[in-house]
């Protein structure tokens, strides 16, 4: 598919508002690309589909699961929003017809994270955290200067931020996030 017939299908299947915060993440991610000397086109389309689930219902992304064979944590079966990345880097591959495993990789793990994440994981993971929609975080203005200086500093800084809310949150925590956590606070 080309862009634009994605952008067209994201615009009907997704709210106004998840669309609006898609093409922040898109835009934000082709801005990082820029300053890292990344591929824009790669930026841009992992942005653009990230959130290409997020219109399922959790039924229909457990469901999606069952049927693929996309393996399913504790976390998520009791959390089922967080299969939106999942699902979305499968409908990536699969109905988007994204044959690059690093823009793959990245929409799996926008969400979450990873130990050790690559240049694309961490420009997804960052974008999808400081787009210019976002207005969450009092931090969020640092954040957003340091993610045009330094990706790992960034990254700590967002893990630090989201493991103090999810901290005084009923959420359980994914235990992927909690070994990024680690991983990017012990390289800092």
């Amino acid at each position: 598919m080309t862009k634009k017939e994605i952008i067209r299908e994201l615009k009907e299947k997704l709210d106004i508002k998840r669309f609006e915060h898609t093409l922040g993440v898109a835009y934000t991610a082709s801005s990082l690309a820029m300053k890292y000397e990344y591929d824009l086109n790669k930026a841009f389309l992992a942005g653009l589909l990230h959130d290409c689930a997020k219109g399922m219902s959790d039924k229909e992304k457990l469901q999606y699961c069952k049927k693929y064979k996309i393996a399913v944590t504790d976390v998520e079966q009791k959390n089922p929003s967080l299969l939106h990345a999942k699902v979305g880097a499968h409908l990536s591959k699969n109905k988007y017809e994204i044959d690059d495993p690093a823009i793959c990789s990245s929409i799996m793990y926008h969400t979450t994270g990873k130990p050790n994440m690559d240049i694309l994981e961490q420009i997804i993971f960052i974008a999808d955290y400081i787009e210019p929609l976002r207005d969450h975080d009092p931090e969020l203005a640092q954040i957003r200067k340091e993610a045009f200086e330094n990706l790992d500093h960034a990254t700590y800084h967002i893990y630090r931020n989201t493991m103090s809310y999810l901290s005084s949150s009923t959420k359980e925590l994914d235990p992927m996030t909690q070994k990024a956590y680690l991983y990017y606070s012990e390289n800092m």
